[in-house]
């Protein structure tokens, strides 16, 4: 394929979250990128693209009301190139769980239901899609999930993929030209690119990468964390004393290489001097990574969340500014979906000999006296999608992460939680899983080249945990996959 050749992929421009996610996937795969929200555009696109963020009642409220409902429906009936992800293709069903009442496009005569609190929800991380009957766009391998909701069932008249959590749930689906994915292939790593090459070139032999095969159900994450300060990586210990540790585009990048399942990105010093995130540093991040971004730090009010949304972060982490005004969770909830919010709470033991744990903010140097337990839970019946829960006092420590506080933060959230502060090693790591972590997040080892994220995935396969290991990575261009 020559550059003359390379097709144009519109973009729904939905208003909410994962645009610059999916635009940046299509730019690697050389493909010209439009968004619009106009319907004559979208009709006429060669390929059309609908993201899918947010929720199910708002969602089909916001097609019916630009005429977009009407060009979803044209474009599936003449067989026309479309993609729906996540949330789209539950648009694609009758009802949802999720907004009682409401009515999607009908186009697949089905319900979508949520997830029993049997698990923890929403599904954060990896899955093994298993396709059926071969469909042309989809292979096995690991897809990289974001959904409190699913359909249960492939619909008649479709083929498509499977996956396991809390039992089998739709994965993908795909009819003709039209590919509707529960999970986000655009940040589905190496594999992911491959099925949108697949889907945009109408090729079934586009191979970017290839997953590992292996047991059905959600993997645990491992997480490099990139503590940035004026757009530079640092680290320090318990978030002072911080040094130079590299350029976080560079580093995040080779971090995917190692076969990372997520990057944080966590501006230290955006909340104590009172700036805002670098949003070009999140740009420029996101226009190299095809896994799934986290950003924290100087998220003050509901707007600097869009922002870094609206730049490439496809959940944004909010500290300080929820211990002072805890309704920002539910209206960032409210807007863009529990899964784009990562309420990150900071944990120190109490200085005067009580037991548990109290919230600091701004970087430590605050002690708030809020019991870090019932913050938690406040947090999660508030809206947050994940929490996000570094120790204070093992911060940089390397004696391990501190597993009664997973322990008992666990106990009292239905959501996933990502451990951190402490870890040197994988045995730190295994045994914050145990605890009830559903992903483990490290810094300094990372940085100073103790191991890398594939060692330590070896290492925790070879302890029994359920982790996603990745074939090495093929071109991310489609010029040399197809002619």
């Amino acid at each position: 394929m020559t550059d003359s050749d390379a097709p144009t992929v519109t973009i729904v421009n939905t208003g909410i979250a994962n645009t610059a996610s999916v635009a940046a996937a299509f730019t690697r795969l050389g493909a010209t990128v439009e968004l619009t929200d106009d319907p004559g555009r979208a009709r006429a696109a060669s390929h059309l693209v609908l993201p899918g963020v947010g929720a199910f009642g708002p969602g089909a409220d916001m097609l019916r009301g630009r005429g977009l409902d009407a060009v979803i429906r044209e474009r599936l009936a003449a067989d026309r190139p479309t993609l729906c992800v996540c949330l789209g293709l539950q648009l694609l069903c009758a009802t949802s769980d999720e907004t009682p009442g409401a009515t999607g496009l009908g186009i697949i005569d089905a319900h979508v239901g949520a997830f029993p609190d049997t698990v923890r929800t929403p599904q954060f991380g990896w899955n093994l899609a298993t396709p059926e009957d071969e469909p042309r766009f989809l292979t096995p391998g690991y897809a990289y999930f974001a959904n409190s909701y699913r359909l249960t069932a492939i619909p008649e008249g479709w083929s498509g993929a499977i996956a396991n959590h809390a039992g089998p749930f739709v994965a993908a689906l795909q009819r003709g030209n039209t590919l509707a994915c529960q999970f986000h292939p655009e940040l589905s790593g190496p594999w992911g690119l491959g099925v949108l090459g697949r889907w945009l070139t109408g090729s079934n032999e586009i191979a970017i990468g290839d997953s590992i095969t292996g047991a059905g159900g959600i993997t645990n994450r491992v997480i490099p964390c990139l503590d940035v300060r004026d757009g530079r990586v640092v680290k320090g210990v318990k978030f002072q004393n911080l040094r130079d540790a590299g350029d976080p585009v560079e580093q995040a990048t080779a971090y995917e290489s190692q076969n990372a399942d997520e990057i944080v990105i966590l501006d230290v010093s955006a909340t104590p001097e009172g700036r805002s995130t670098a949003v070009e540093t999140v740009a420029s991040v996101r226009a190299t990574l095809s896994i799934p971004l986290t950003v924290g730090g100087g998220v003050k009010q509901l707007s600097d969340a869009l922002a870094l949304l609206d730049a490439g972060a496809d959940k944004v982490g909010i500290n300080s500014a929820a211990v002072e005004n805890p309704e920002i969770i539910r209206a960032l909830a409210d807007q863009v979906g529990t899964q784009c919010v990562v309420l990150a709470i900071d944990a120190a033991r109490y200085e005067d000999g009580r037991e548990g744990w109290e919230v600091v903010t701004r970087s430590g140097t605050n002690r708030t006296g809020l019991d870090a337990i019932a913050w938690a839970r406040r947090g999660f019946e508030l809206g947050a999608g994940e929490i996000l829960l570094t120790s204070y006092d093992r911060d940089g420590t390397h004696e391990g992460y501190d597993l009664d506080l997973i322990r008992a933060i666990a106990a009292v959230v239905n959501v996933p939680i990502i451990a951190s502060g402490g870890a040197s090693n994988a045995q730190h790591m295994s045994a914050a899983i145990d605890a009830g972590a559903d992903a483990v997040l490290a810094a300094s080892i990372f940085h100073d080249g103790h191991t890398t994220v594939g060692d330590i995935k070896d290492d925790l396969a070879r302890a029994g945990i359920a982790v996603r290991r990745e074939l090495g990575a093929k071109t991310a261009g489609l010029q040399e996959n197809a002619s």
